[in-house]
C-alpha cells in the first residue's frame, strides 16, 4: 500500500483506454445521482430520535370501561407519520395534549400496559376537579386522534440503586404504573420482586382489578386495602406502616403513587420506617397545590412575539389561566419538577410551593418560573414557549 491508500495491484495490466473508459463509468454515476446534499446522521440519533421523539401521532384504537373510569388503548398513527410508538420503562407516563375546543390542555397519564412498540394503554379515573379528565371521558372514542410526547419520568426500577424488592403503595388511577411493572415482570422484561398495596374505598371501586388478578407470577403480589368496607381476603382501613412492614421483609425500596391526600397521610406513616432516603420514591403528583383565594389579576403573556392580556385568579396557575384562554403552552409533567414549561417572568410576585419549586438555582437568581406550579400575588408579566 503506499501513503495514498490504495492499492497498485488493482491497476496492474489495465491499458490507458481501459483507464480512461473507468473515468468517463464513474462521471456517467456522478451525472445519474441526485443533486441533493449527503446528509450524514449518526445512528445513535436515529435511536434517539426513535426513543425520544419530541411528538407523537396517535390514535384511539380499543376503549374499555373500568370502574369510575376507563382504559384507552393508543397506537400509531401512521397517516400523520408515527409508524410506531416509543419503546417506554414501566412506570413512565406520557404527556398528552387535549383540544377541549379553544382551549388546550397538557396532561401527564401513567402508562398502564406492558412495555412495548405496539401499542399504549392509559386509565383515566374521573374526578370531580378534573380539567381534561371529564373531557377525554366524555369525548375520545375509536379514531379519536391524540399529539403526545415521548415516554418520560424516571419513576421506574433501576438496579443500581433499588432493593430487589419493591413494596408499591397504590391509590385510586395510582395504580397504572404498578401495572405496567407487574406485566413487565410477568413478561421477563424486568425482574425484581413486586408486592402492591392497593388502597380503595370498596372492592367495586378498584380500578383495572381483573387485569392484575390474572397476572400470573411468583414475583408479583397485589394486596388490596378497602378503607370504607370489609371484606373477607381484604385488608380493611389505611395504608399505614403497620401495613406495610406486614408485608414488605427486610430489604425493600418503597415506591408511593397516587392523590395527593395519600402522600400527606404516608409522609407521617414513611418517616417511622427508617428507610433511607435513596430507597423512597414517590411520583410526582401532578397539579395538585394550590394558591391564595380571593384576588384577580392581570396577566400579560408574550408567546412568540403576540401580546395576550387575560385575567388568572389568585387559586389558579399561571398555566392553568393560559391554557383558558387557548394558549397552549408547552408543559409535561405539571408538578414544578420537569422544567418543560420553563418561562420567563418578566414582572410581577408570585407565590411557587417549596415542594413544586423545582427549579435550578440560576432560574431563581434571573428569573424564571414553571408557571404550572406558579401562582400569582399581584399583576404579571412573563414570556411563554407555546406548543406547536
Amino acid at each position: 500500500m503506499s501513503k495514498y491508500n490504495y492499492d497498485k495491484s488493482a491497476l496492474k495490466g489495465l491499458g490507458v483506454g481501459a483507464f480512461l473508459g473507468e473515468v468517463k463509468l464513474r462521471e456517467s454515476k456522478i451525472a445519474e445521482a441526485p443533486a441533493e446534499e449527503i446528509q450524514s446522521i449518526f445512528n445513535a440519533n436515529i435511536v434517539a430520535a426513535e426513543l425520544h421523539p419530541h411528538y407523537q401521532h396517535l390514535k384511539v384504537s380499543k376503549v374499555d370501561a373500568e370502574p369510575d373510569g376507563k382504559t384507552f388503548t393508543l397506537v400509531a398513527d401512521k397517516d400523520k407519520g408515527t409508524e410506531h410508538v416509543a419503546l417506554f420503562r414501566a412506570g413512565q407516563y406520557l404527556s398528552l395534549v387535549v383540544r377541549m375546543g379553544d382551549k388546550f390542555a397538557t396532561k401527564p397519564y401513567t402508562l398502564a400496559g406492558c412495555p412495548s412498540t405496539e401499542e399504549y394503554k392509559i386509565t383515566i379515573k374521573k374526578s370531580p376537579n378534573g380539567y381534561a379528565s371529564e373531557y377525554i371521558l366524555n369525548n375520545w372514542d375509536i379514531g379519536t386522534e391524540v399529539t403526545s410526547s415521548g415516554p418520560l419520568g424516571q419513576f421506574y426500577y433501576q438496579a443500581l440503586r433499588d432493593a430487589k424488592n419493591i413494596v408499591a403503595l397504590a391509590g385510586g388511577s395510582g395504580i397504572t404504573p404498578f401495572l405496567s411493572m407487574a406485566k413487565a415482570i410477568e413478561a421477563g422484561i424486568e425482574d425484581f420482586n413486586l408486592t402492591i398495596l392497593y388502597g380503595s374505598k370498596t372492592a367495586d371501586s378498584i380500578l383495572c382489578k381483573a387485569e392484575l388478578d390474572a397476572i400470573k407470577s411468583d414475583k408479583v403480589k397485589v394486596v388490596y386495602v378497602l378503607s370504607d368496607e370489609e371484606k373477607d381476603g381484604y385488608e380493611k382501613g389505611f395504608i399505614t406502616a403497620d401495613l406495610i412492614k406486614k408485608y414488605a421483609g427486610d430489604d425493600y425500596t418503597l415506591y408511593a403513587c397516587g392523590p395527593k391526600a395519600m402522600y400527606d397521610f404516608l409522609e407521617g406513616e414513611v418517616k417511622t420506617l427508617g428507610l433511607p432516603k435513596r430507597r423512597v420514591r414517590f411520583e410526582v403528583p401532578g397539579e395538585n397545590h394550590s394558591g391564595k383565594p380571593g384576588a384577580e389579576y392581570k396577566l400579560t403573556v408574550w408567546a412568540r412575539g403576540e401580546e395576550y392580556d387575560l385575567k388568572v385568579r389568585s387559586d389558579e396557575t399561571l398555566l392553568h389561566a393560559c391554557e383558558e384562554a387557548g394558549i397552549g403552552v408547552t408543559s409535561d409533567c405539571r408538578s414544578g419538577i420537569c422544567g418543560w414549561c420553563h418561562s420567563r417572568l418578566i414582572s410581577g410576585d408570585v407565590l411557587i410551593p417549596e415542594d413544586a419549586d423545582g427549579r435550578r438555582a440560576a432560574d431563581k437568581k434571573f428569573g424564571w418560573i414553571h408557571p404550572c406550579a406558579t401562582f400569582p400575588l399581584s399583576d404579571i408579566e412573563m414570556e411563554v414557549f407555546p406548543i406547536i
